[in-house]
């Protein structure tokens, strides 16, 4: 028996793809009112899972920082129902601001303004900014009208770990300490939302995501300049989610190669028997022993983003000695996966290997 293969089918979908059932409008009733009693609730996106709780209730924000063992200080996103609530949780909003919430919400986009007088410091880590969005998923807008206020929600997952883009991703993280789950299939875009901050007069990424700079660009038109993307973020922005060197990690080593890189290291571990896993925009080559694993991805940006966390979860419970990824183009479109996958590999320092960043990740 040769390695465990997958390649993508002409819808982009992989073969033997659960069909998850879509959450019940009683169910996104016992949802609004669990929030409403300070409880936690999984909310699908079109980005990742969210833990969400009551924004406005430091209480409930707090419980979600000891489920994920998320440092204190870190941010969180508020989630609203529409750009009609914006008032309620920001102050001194430019005009800019408005109109990318009225191009791009619901959407993957997140916005960092100042924040106002009601919101806690427990959702902006004591920061005089706070974090904003709309949602897409039609699971979370629904449970965001029934509950009618904000919710902070990161990631469904333990902190540092890889994001779920699946209900059975965060059942699988959490375990019997797992909160009620709105089951919203598989999400959409697969990762996290672009973060930008509208403060200062200056509109600058914080962290790359579903929408391009380009995107924003077109919409900001002679307003302003749009900064930021590719580039590291400038020391005197604001603290935002996903901004730690290491995060969205596996637990199995994982490298990021250039293709050439990539096939010496899975030819060398396959000559000394080693199990490894494999993500590449390429098939699997022959001589591949029993028990590896290689997943071929797509050549499409956004096609790679929306797989990628359940790709590196695959791989990551093969039982693999470690994983290796192929990098990805420097082009723009990218920009987010190209991040996801730097933080990835950050945390793991692997013998006779360069630091991320050296090994042929553009």
């Amino acid at each position: 028996m040769n390695c465990v293969a997958a390649r993508w089918a002409g819808s982009g979908a992989r073969w033997s793809e659960a069909v998850s059932q879509r959450a019940s409008p009683a169910d996104i009733a016992a949802a609004s009112a669990a929030l409403r009693r300070g409880e936690l609730v999984v909310m699908p996106t079109e980005t990742v899972y969210g833990l969400a709780a009551d924004a406005a209730d430091p209480l409930a924000v707090g419980r979600i920082y000891a489920l994920k063992g998320r440092p204190p200080g870190h941010p969180l996103i508020v989630h609203l129902a529409s750009a009609a609530q914006l008032d309620a949780w920001a102050r001194d909003i430019p005009d800019v601001a408005r109109r990318l919430a009225a191009a791009f919400w619901p959407g993957p986009l997140t916005l960092v303004l100042w924040r106002s007088a009601q919101v806690p410091d427990a959702v902006t880590g004591g920061q005089d900014s706070v974090a904003l969005r709309s949602p897409a998923h039609p699971v979370a807008q629904a449970l965001l009208h029934s509950f009618g206020g904000g919710l902070a929600a990161p990631s469904a997952n333990r902190y540092g770990h890889i994001s779920p883009t699946r209900a059975t991703h965060v059942r699988a993280e959490f375990g019997a300490q797992c909160p009620l789950v709105l089951d919203g299939g598989d999400c959409e875009v697969g990762v996290e939302s672009t973060i930008l901050s509208c403060m200062d007069g200056r509109l600058r990424i914080l962290r790359p995501g579903g929408i391009s700079r380009a995107q924003l660009q077109a919409v900001v038109g002679e307003a302003g300049v749009v900064e930021g993307g590719s580039e590291a973020p400038q020391a005197d922005v604001p603290r935002v989610p996903g901004s730690t060197l290491a995060h969205y990690a596996p637990q199995t080593p994982l490298l990021c190669l250039d293709e050439a890189n990539l096939l010496a290291q899975w030819h060398e571990a396959q000559a000394q028997g080693r199990r490894v896993g494999v993500l590449a925009r390429r098939g699997v080559p022959s001589g591949a022993h029993e028990g590896s694993v290689w997943l071929e991805a797509s050549h499409a940006p956004d096609i790679f983003a929306r797989h990628l966390y359940a790709d590196l979860r695959r791989l990551d419970a093969a039982g693999c000695d470690r994983l290796l990824v192929q990098a990805v183009p420097a082009a723009e479109a990218w920009d987010a996966v190209r991040d996801r996958l730097q933080r990835a590999a950050a945390g793991h320092k692997i013998a006779g290997f360069p630091p991320p960043g050296q090994a042929g990740m553009p």
